[in-house]
């Protein structure tokens, strides 16, 4: 009985077994996986089938559990059986450097092994051991997945280019595909090479238009879902050469698209967030959230996600988020202590608090710390200094950063602070030690001239001390400057000029130095000259002082000429035998004899007794109709109608006579013409 159950067994777990065999070619991962469920339920301890179980598992997408099974048959399924399963399940559900160590310490470093590593040692970002490691796998492979391997090569140079600042070697990889392309277009992003970069990044969007446009089943949305990424390219690619509203435009449309890769979404939603700056504060808060969507953190580079984290702390001082600011700061400084954006974040924060005193102590505490960032932090801490109006104290500072006191624009910024507070000693003091540190350095170098910027800081000194009247000074820099070019005449002419209010005789020998006026005269053409539009204007203007003018001028001198008045305009109704109005330029309100305007008939039945109700009354009782009353403004037709006060109304407020007349007559006729109408 034993045997034949035995036999049976055995029969049966051979059919289950040629059903997973079916299922595996067929890709039925699922299927399969109940078989082996079923082969197990009989052995257990199977190591084929704990094999075939893991496999599915991982095909089916279900890494945790697949891990679960290798952790708990750790007897049975040894790493050299079962170490690629285990790290490709640990790489990915995101344990990279467990995924490193399964890796190395397999007994046996097979393909896919070597594949494997190359995968985690880019998310890794090491990428010179990346590079090695594909090198390696293209030079001992011949398969059909060269081109990827290829292409994952293009991609760790890109990355060099992009975050190590390293200039990429020429592979000698031919761009047949559209991902090629994008990788070589990235390296040249990171060299700054913006508009070959941008050929490449069209060339990449042609070839994956092609290469997809072949498969019928391939919809046109499916195509531009592809392209998402080479156009967010183009567009960061745009924002780097100042065409912001493009860039923004083409972001906007990539995000409308929604693409499901989390990363693409991140960096494009931080571009905007750069973008908008302190502007448009509620669309970059909208922006943010996509930079917080789960999984984030695995598709981008530690460089990348530390930028995202710095415009948060930005975005959250430009909204007025102050504990919030400070805490994202606190982070990113924990995180990084050595890196300059969240100190000067958190500096920012405080100068918009009006707390300037604690904004310079804690750059103090950070440059003390980090001598390597002190210029960086200075040059910050001077500049608010400036705008506390602390001027002489920002000077201090600049002049504490050793590695820069020679530089020309830290001179030139120097120089004026001081002229500004009217401390020209010190700003002697500054042209000075930069001169003396040419020197030196000069004096370091064998068989070298001296440098244009040492001979352009002589002069700026030699000119900035004649302007303010420190002559002798000067003398000794115009020396030096005529010393190493002796046919400067500028230089010659500067240095006689001094010496003239110092030495004169010393100004007489160095002037038989100038060369002769034949040598210094110009060779000008006078016809040209004289026929320049400028010498036109000048003989137009001088042709007319000829002849007899010339000679009234030499016995009369000059005659100006009398402009003719012209006649002022009269009023239409102006009476010469009535007296002007001596208050005619005056406001009608503050004339003597105005009494304000007179009320319409409708406008008095308006607004008195009770609402909507007039009073029949009213005219009967205003004392200025009575008969007694005088008028206030003279009748129409009145030619010198006399107010209460006397005064005579001007002409120009005065109807012509017949006015009313002809008014009655045009209403008649208006009247007759309207019967023949409707």
């Amino acid at each position: 009985k034993m045997a034949a159950a035995g036999a049976a067994a055995a029969a049966a777990a051979a059919g289950l077994w040629s059903e997973v065999n079916r299922c595996g070619q067929n890709g039925d991962f699922a299927r399969a996986l109940k078989s082996v469920n079923k082969i197990l339920q009989i052995s257990k301890d199977d190591v084929t089938a704990l094999q075939c179980k893991v496999v599915c598992l991982i095909q089916n997408g279900n890494f945790k559990e697949a891990l679960s099974i290798i952790n708990t048959h750790t007897k049975v399924l040894t790493s050299d059986i079962i170490a690629f399963e285990k790290a490709y399940c640990e790489y990915r559900l995101n344990r990279i450097e467990s995924a490193l160590k399964t890796i190395q310490s397999a007994s046996q470093q097979t393909d896919k092994l070597k594949e494997l590593y190359g995968q985690v040692l880019y998310r890794l970002e090491r990428y010179d051991d990346c590079l090695a490691a594909y090198r390696d796998l293209i030079r001992n492979s011949q398969d059909e997945y060269e081109e990827e391997r290829k292409t994952n090569l293009s991609a760790v140079v890109a990355a060099q280019s992009t975050w190590e600042k390293v200039v990429p070697e020429d592979l000698g990889l031919r761009e047949a595909t559209y991902e090629l392309c994008y990788n070589s277009a990235c390296a040249l992003i990171g060299q700054g090479k913006l508009n070959e970069a941008m050929k490449k990044l069209q060339k990449a969007e042609e070839l994956c238009r092609q290469s997809l446009s072949e498969d019928s089943d391939v919809t046109e949305e499916d195509i531009e879902a592809e392209l998402a990424i080479i156009h967010g390219q183009m567009a960061y690619i745009m924002q780097l050469q100042g065409r912001t509203e493009d860039a923004l435009q083409l972001y906007n449309q990539i995000i409308k698209l929604k693409p499901t890769d989390v990363g693409l979404l991140a960096v494009i939603a931080n571009n905007i967030i750069t973008i908008n700056k302190d502007q448009n504060v509620f669309d970059s808060k909208k922006k943010v959230k996509l930079t917080n969507a789960e999984g984030v953190e695995h598709k981008l580079s530690k460089k990348q996600l530390q930028a995202i984290e710095f415009n948060k702390a930005l975005l959250a001082m430009y909204t007025n988020q102050a504990d919030q600011c400070r805490k994202l700061s606190a982070s990113l400084q924990s995180q990084s202590p050595e890196h300059l954006l969240p100190v000067l974040i958190q500096a920012a924060q405080l100068c918009r608090e009006k707390q300037h005193a604690k904004a310079v102590a804690l750059l103090q505490d950070f440059a003390d710390q980090h001598p390597a960032n002190a210029a960086e932090i200075k040059l910050t801490m001077a500049q608010l200094k400036i705008a506390q109006g602390s001027v002489t104290k920002a000077c201090m500072i600049l002049r504490s950063i050793e590695e820069l006191q020679h530089k020309p624009g830290m001179v030139s910024a120097l120089v004026t602070m001081y002229s500004h507070e009217e401390d020209i000693d010190s700003a002697i003091e500054v042209f000075t030690q930069a001169i003396q540190w040419y020197q030196q350095f000069q004096a370091s170098q064998t068989r070298r001239p001296k440098s244009p910027v040492h001979l352009s800081l002589i002069r700026e000194a030699a000119n900035f001390k004649l302007k303010h009247g420190r002559k002798k000074e000067a003398i000794s820099d115009l020396e030096e400057l005529w010393k190493q070019n002796p046919k400067d005449v500028h230089t010659l002419a500067q240095l006689i000029s001094a010496y003239s209010l110092v030495d004169p005789e010393k100004a007489k020998v160095l002037s038989k130095h100038l060369p002769s006026s034949d040598t210094m005269s110009l060779k000008v053409d006078v016809d040209a000259l004289e026929n320049s539009h400028g010498a036109t204007y000048v003989r137009k203007k001088a042709g007319k002082l000829t002849g007899d003018n010339q000679q009234k001028e030499q016995g009369q001198g000059e005659v100006k000429k009398k402009k003719k008045k012209k006649k002022g305009k009269l009023p239409k109704n102006y009476d010469p035998k009535v007296t002007p109005d001596p208050e005619r330029w005056l406001p009608m309100r503050e004339r003597s004899y105005y009494r304000g305007r007179k009320k319409g008939k409708k406008k008095e039945q308006v607004g008195k007794g009770t609402q909507g109700s007039t009073t029949a009354g009213s005219s009967e009782l205003d004392a200025s109709r009575t008969a007694s009353s005088p008028p206030t403004s003279p009748r129409p037709g009145s030619a010198a109608a006399v107010s209460a006060t006397s005064n005579v109304i001007p002409p120009r407020h005065q109807k012509p006579a017949g006015a009313a007349a002809t008014k009655k007559k045009q209403q008649q006729k208006k009247k007759k013409g309207a019967k023949g109408g409707w």
